[in-house]
């Protein structure tokens, strides 16, 4: 069917072409194939993504995650830089599960749109391949929708699945936080993929320069490699992955009760990006740290001891970590204190 027929399939009258999910899928096999190893069965195509975890674990716990890119998507479309949000998926979902200690398996992606348009939804899934590759997982399948009527113009959502596995006795739960320990913070890239909606409410009403607009469509941290390489290394006792909720949020789920983290807010300064959107968008401090990351991806809870060591690791990834507080007795209601 080209651009001058009028289509005859009574699907395709509809608003939905088949032979373009074909074609897309014919496009993206070679990038997904190059995410699998010899525990993947089958390739992509099948009905079901086929996994084989081996006898490498003596007790495994699988652990699953699942998240999308959220409003970012429309600032992404608007700015021609869709092609970088398929890291921003993996991401959110792989972040989130190497913070009880697991490697990342496989992942799944699920893409729904108005109107299929095979070459730049194959951008976004090399993207979304070139990810869990760096991740260490394999892209085990997805599913492509095209829904007209249901999503509007040239309107698409993107939502992501990921699996991993972790050894029980080596599962990192929290339970082993203590007074004393420190708080170590790796950098993040920008917003990540949180807090867009008032991202772009702020952008209705004031222009951003080139720069910290660059930095608002740049893609998530992966964390995985190091993180993993970290907990090789040194006991870590607890992690926090800083999305929805900010530092205020985040940090005090995985605190027992009796313990909270003490922050030093002079410990680091707010990246650029994050102060001009709080200049811009007239925020207060304390809705600055329950909104955005403030700057910090992630937060690893370890014994002081091990601080020097664990920067060395972060830096060989070419990550900035710096210390930002400690773990203190609770004698109040909340978890988490600035100072």
């Amino acid at each position: 069917m080209t651009s001058k027929t009028k289509p005859t399939d009574p699907y395709a009258k509809a608003g939905v072409d088949i032979r373009k999910g074909n074609e897309l899928v014919q496009s993206i096999k070679a990038s997904v194939n190059a995410t699998h190893d010899r525990r993947v069965l089958g390739g992509i195509g099948g009905f079901a993504g086929l996994f084989q975890l081996g006898k490498n674990y003596k007790e495994p716990i699988l652990v699953g995650c699942t998240d999308g890119v959220g409003t970012k998507v429309a600032l992404s479309q608007a700015h021609n830089k869709t092609h970088l949000i398929g890291q921003d998926l993996v991401a959110m979902c792989v972040n989130d599960m190497v913070t009880c200690g697991a490697e990342p398996l496989f992942f799944l992606d699920y893409f729904a749109t108005s109107k299929l348009k095979p070459k730049s939804t194959a951008l976004i899934i090399k993207g979304i391949a070139k990810s869990c590759k760096i991740s260490g997982c394999a892209l085990l399948g997805g599913e492509t929708a095209e829904m007209p009527g249901h999503y509007v113009k040239n309107n698409f959502d993107l939502a992501g699945f990921s699996v991993g596995v972790v050894e029980k006795s080596q599962l990192i739960n929290g339970k082993k936080i203590r007074v004393g320990q420190v708080l170590l913070a790796i950098e993040s890239s920008g917003p990540h993929s949180n807090g867009y909606s008032l991202i772009r409410s702020i952008l209705n009403k004031t222009k951003a320069p080139e720069a910290v607009m660059k930095l608002l469509l740049r893609p998530t941290h992966l964390y995985p490699k190091s993180i993993l390489e970290l907990i090789r290394k040194i006991e870590v006792k607890g992690m926090a992955h800083i999305t929805g909720g900010g530092l205020t949020e985040n940090i005090p789920r995985i605190l027992k009760k009796g313990l909270m983290a003490e922050i030093k807010l002079s410990s680091w300064k707010f990246p650029r990006v994050f102060r001009w959107l709080q200049e811009a968008g007239k925020i207060s401090q304390p809705d600055m740290l329950r909104i955005f990351n403030c700057g910090i991806g992630m937060i690893c809870i370890i014994d002081a001891k091990d601080t020097i060591k664990a920067k060395q690791i972060f830096k060989s990834h070419k990550l900035k970590s710096f210390e930002i507080g400690s773990i203190k007795k609770s004698t109040v209601s909340s978890q988490i204190q600035y100072i």
